[in-house]
């Protein structure tokens, strides 16, 4: 009898990685994920939605869905990558305004594991409301990999971060 894969809920904000989504997605399935794409609104215009729906066979999913549509599997694990600087203060803060941030809101509170690959700048990481967030999310067992050895803030207008973001390391994170 083959084993069920297990369900890796990938959300994607809308930053400059975003448009290479895939370096995630193919390594998840390649280690028995079943990948299911959430983009924020704003992500949307971010991600090859045609693309990512023929990679994972599923929906890129952005709004909660309407009663006669079938219910995506439950996350086993959620990876938020590349999360903004918005997504991590609301997702901190409880805001679940979108469906993207309605599944974060739940993840803790169900055991889900939670990793945040962030990707901001230098200016927006040094405020005290980003630290706080950072941390306030560690405490509740959220994997939020930003520091040395890790994803490391950029200069303000620095480029997408195409050629630097370690995507890999958000998958890596899961791992036992």
């Amino acid at each position: 009898m083959k084993t069920p894969a297990r369900s890796l809920h990938v959300i994607v904000c809308a930053a400059g990685p975003a448009g290479d989504v895939a370096r995630l997605v193919v390594p998840a399935q390649e280690e028995g994920w079943d990948v299911q794409i959430v983009a924020t609104p704003s992500a949307l215009g971010f991600v090859d939605v045609p693309e990512l729906e023929r990679l994972t066979g599923r929906p890129v999913r952005s709004r909660y869905r309407s009663p006669h549509e079938p219910r995506p599997p439950r996350a086993d694990a959620i990876i938020v990558a590349p999360a903004t600087y918005n997504t991590i203060n609301k997702f901190a803060m409880g805001v679940a305004d979108t469906y993207a941030l309605g599944l974060l809101a739940e993840a803790p509170g169900l055991g889900i594991p939670v990793v945040v690959l962030p990707f901001v700048n230098r200016a927006l990481a040094a405020r005290a409301p980003f630290r706080r967030s950072v941390e306030e999310l560690r405490s509740e067992g959220v994997r939020v990999l930003i520091g040395p050895g890790q994803f490391e803030p950029h200069a303000p207008s620095a480029g997408d971060g195409n050629d630097t973001y370690v995507w890999e390391s958000a998958l890596t994170a899961l791992r036992p």
